[in-house]
């Protein structure tokens, strides 16, 4: 791995989620994405250019739900229904899908391996072991309580390979 991989600062993910969503967010320090948090979990996988996980982000449950009503200009009742029934309604996962696209520019920097999105995987899909097993990891990695103004908040881990 290169030593030029390096974890976003917490302004730089408030940054990309206030440009993206077109409102204020609150980001802050927040407890990892844990075991329990799985199941319920939207779990983006992202590659290098030999295809070996480069980073894995979780959002939990609420953030996900929050996020992409957000940015599909849903009103926030669609993301409490999703919480509320413990999945991420298709409509929604769409919009986070484009979330965890975007999130790649954290990524990739110059002289560092080119970083892409491999897989996302929502609420009630298998998660793979090795995908699972980073996210859950310590070491480099990026706990955040994110807000979204007048949706919600919820947990974000990012987790970089070692």
């Amino acid at each position: 791995m290169s030593d030029t991989s390096v974890l976003p600062a917490p302004l730089a993910v408030r940054n990309l989620f206030e440009d993206l969503l077109g409102r204020d967010c609150t980001v802050g320090p927040g407890d990892p994405i844990t075991a329990a948090d799985l199941p319920t979990a939207t779990v983006a996988i992202y590659t290098d250019n030999a295809q070996q996980i480069y980073g894995v982000v979780g959002m939990g449950l609420p953030l996900a739900a929050n996020v992409g009503a957000a940015l599909g200009l849903i009103p926030a009742g669609a993301a409490e229904d999703s919480i509320e029934e413990k999945t991420l309604f298709p409509n929604l996962a769409e919009n986070v899908f484009e979330l965890c696209n975007v999130l790649t520019s954290l990524l990739n920097r110059e002289g560092a391996p080119h970083v892409k999105l491999y897989q996302v995987i929502y609420p009630g899909m298998s998660l793979p072991a090795d995908a699972r097993a980073h996210l859950l990891a310590l070491g480099r990695r990026l706990d955040l309580m994110i807000e979204v103004s007048r949706y919600g908040k919820g947990k974000f881990s990012m987790s970089l390979a070692p």
